[in-house]
């Protein structure tokens, strides 16, 4: 083989595609440069033509040296032959704990017993040989619904408003927001992610950009719903010197991220003091049980969190034997337990409010390449890389998100542990949960460090859906995947089978013979007009991206009328769709959904409210004030102001009832 040819071979071990076509239909080709660039990335040598052939050469010596395979995936709850045994002595331990599940002697083939959904490693002897198989056990399909037809609302929970709060929306008002919603006949709320984005992170903001998604929010901690601290007069006291000091904050239009963290974190480390003297007996109990019970995985992330307040966020930045200035691991794992237990609060309210699946969270597709989940996760990370997307509808320019990347092969090594704690906690107190940018089940798009150009890398994808369906069926949590941009051939009749609900939105159900009828669609599915990312209805009707996008220099001014032009012709095949007779283009596009033949259909706060401005425009970061957009209409005044009462109506209108309401 010549050296190209053996770059090429290692590359399509290691999943990298030979090219990819954009949303345009032009075809790239994976250049050697980019080949070179990703298999550093993932930890493999390519430093000489020497050392790419003798990689290679050792893969497929241990490749051809194995007997039984590396991986294989089984169905849970009934016994499996496994097609090879060799006559082997074989035990099965479960990953986690290396707790003996059975054992046996094999003769042409291994039986298992039947197996509870996990991850478990088959030790096989023979012939003085040892070799070891990943097990993973998994349901058929996620769990669904148990009746179809539900509506909800989503929002934004930074941008939520109440008279209790500090300027960014908390846990205690996403509790209120479900009664709210509840009221009005929906069956969840959705919001954007709740993950850590670092206690020491000065700049990021997006929910999407996270530290760590295996951990909440902080900054959305309620201060006045403190276990232990409901009652205890310094506590209130602490409160309101809290408010005060952001009543500025408080009464403007948009989060002041910066005030609300200075304030918000000094009353946290007052309250920690706080906690520690003057609790309950049974609610420190409470929290000594949650860190013995979370592991060395909280206190791992307690550790960099604690190592970030001396060294800043960015931990390639730090020195290589870092250590802090202080020992605070308790009071950041403290900080995840009150989390926890709000959130939790939240849900259960949720319930005991109606709303049935309840809330409805979101995973973001990946953290930032300097946070808490890259530190915490080095053997599985891969260097050198960002995941991204090419150009399409979302994005013309492409787009790249500084967000990093498990390696695929260190993942599996790990036993998808890093996975399975980031499921865990993002479906703990969920009935609902969106995988953003599910596509990335199957393929990602990496663009490396050094300038060469992205490329498509392939992913275990049937591994990470059984992975998905373990932790599913463990938290009873049905899923959302969201399969928006360049999907391949036959993925989302794949992710169907499944049992993983589709994400049709309204505005992109256009093809070169008009609007797709929702009326007509698919039923499993989750079906809304518009995302964070698009525009919002009122938005799409005054063409405001179209707007930004030339205000922004992505379009010049003769293709920005032409989009203009084709945004009056798609408002009024729209209405068009509309079989009712109010003239109001938002109600008619509630009524669409309502009517559609999605199981499951979600309406904006933004658009129940009116608002023209959406939330995040994609490829921006300062440009357009993303994330920053606080509802003009707050939690007290919802119910009286009547929106979302006539919207829960329309949905009545169309039986879309929450299973607890009633007439």
């Amino acid at each position: 083989m010549s050296p190209d040819e053996t770059l090429h071979a290692l590359g399509a071990h290691f999943g990298i595609h030979d090219a990819f076509h954009d949303f345009s239909g032009a075809q790239h080709l994976t250049s050697n440069d980019t080949r070179r660039a990703i298999l550093r990335a993932l930890g493999v040598d390519v430093s000489s033509d020497a050392a790419v052939a003798e990689q290679l050469s050792d893969i497929r010596a241990r490749s051809e040296h194995r007997w039984f395979p590396e991986e294989v995936i089984i169905d849970a709850g009934h016994p499996n032959d496994l097609p090879f045994g060799l006559g082997a002595t074989w035990r099965l331990l479960r990953w986690q704990d290396r707790a003996e599940i059975a054992e046996g002697q094999a003769g042409d083939h291994i039986t298992l017993p039947a197996l509870a959904p996990d991850v478990y490693e088959l030790e096989a002897s023979v012939a003085g040989r040892v070799e070891h198989v990943r097990v993973l056990s998994a349901p058929d399909r996620l769990p669904d619904m148990r009746d179809g037809r539900h509506w909800g609302l989503t929002a934004a929970l930074y941008g939520l408003t109440s008279a209790r709060s500090m300027g960014l929306g908390d846990y205690a008002d996403l509790a209120e927001l479900c009664a709210v919603a509840a009221g009005a006949g929906a069956g969840f709320v959705g919001i954007n992610p709740v993950h850590d984005m670092g206690f020491a992170c000065e700049k990021a903001i997006s929910p999407y950009s996270p530290s760590h998604r295996g951990f909440y929010n902080t900054n959305h901690i309620a201060l006045d719903a403190i276990p232990g601290l409901e009652t205890v007069s310094e506590a209130k006291a602490i409160l309101a010197q809290t408010r005060k000091m952001l009543s500025d904050a408080r009464a403007s239009e948009t989060v002041q991220y910066h005030q609300h963290r200075q304030a918000h974190q000094a009353a946290l480390v007052q309250l920690y003091d706080l906690f520690l003297s003057a609790a309950d007996a049974g609610t420190v109990t409470d929290f000594r049980s949650f860190i013995a019970a979370s592991g060395p995985t909280l206190a791992r992330f307690a550790r960099y969190e604690n190592l970030s307040e001396t060294h800043g966020d960015d931990w390639w930045s730090w020195p290589s034997k870092a250590s802090p200035a202080c020992d605070r691991t308790e009071f950041h794992a403290w900080l995840q337990w009150i989390c926890d237990r709000q959130l939790g609060k939240a849900a259960a309210d949720a319930r005991a409010a109606g709303l049935e699946p309840g809330l409805y969270l979101d995973l973001a597709v990946g953290p930032r390449r300097n946070g808490g989940e890259s530190w915490c996760e080095q053997d599985s990370i891969a260097n050198g890389i960002s995941i991204g997307a090419p150009p399409d509808h979302l994005g013309p320019e492409g787009q790249n998100w500084d967000l990093a990347a498990y390696a695929p092969h260190k993942l599996q090594t790990a036993g998808y542990g890093p996975l399975r704690s980031i499921l865990s906690a993002t479906m703990r107190h969920a009935g609902l949960v969106r995988i953003d940018h599910v596509l990335g089940l199957n393929r990602s798009f990496w663009i490396p460090d050094d300038g060469s150009p992205g490329t498509y890398i392939s992913q275990p994808f049937d591994a990470l859906l059984a992975i998905i369906k373990i932790e599913a069926l463990r938290a009873g949590t049905a899923v959302v995947g969201e399969d928006l941009g360049l999907v391949p051939d036959g993925f989302r009749e794949t992710m169907q089978n499944h049992g993983f609900y589709g994400y049709s939105v309204l505005q992109y159900e256009k093809s070169h013979d008009g609007f797709r009828d929702p009326r007509t669609g698919q039923s499993h599915v989750l079906s809304c007009f518009a995302t964070h990312d698009t525009p919002t209805i009122a938005g799409f009707v005054a063409a405001r991206d179209i707007d930004w996008w030339e205000k922004l220099d992505i379009l010049g001014a003769p293709e920005a009328e032409n989009a203009r032009a084709t945004r009056k012709q798609d408002v009024a095949a729209l209405t068009a769709l509309d079989d009712g007779t109010d003239t109001n283009f938002t109600a008619g596009m509630h009524r669409l959904l309502a009517a559609s033949a999605a199981d499951l259909v979600s309406v904006q706060l933004d658009d129940v409210q009116g608002v023209t401005e959406a939330q995040n425009l994609p490829g921006t970061i300062d440009e357009h004030p993303n994330w920053r957009r606080r509802y003009p209409t707050p939690l007290e005044d919802m119910p009286s102001e009547g929106s979302l009462d006539a919207v829960g109506e329309i949905m009545k209108q169309q039986g879309r009832m929450a299973q607890g309401s009633s007439d």
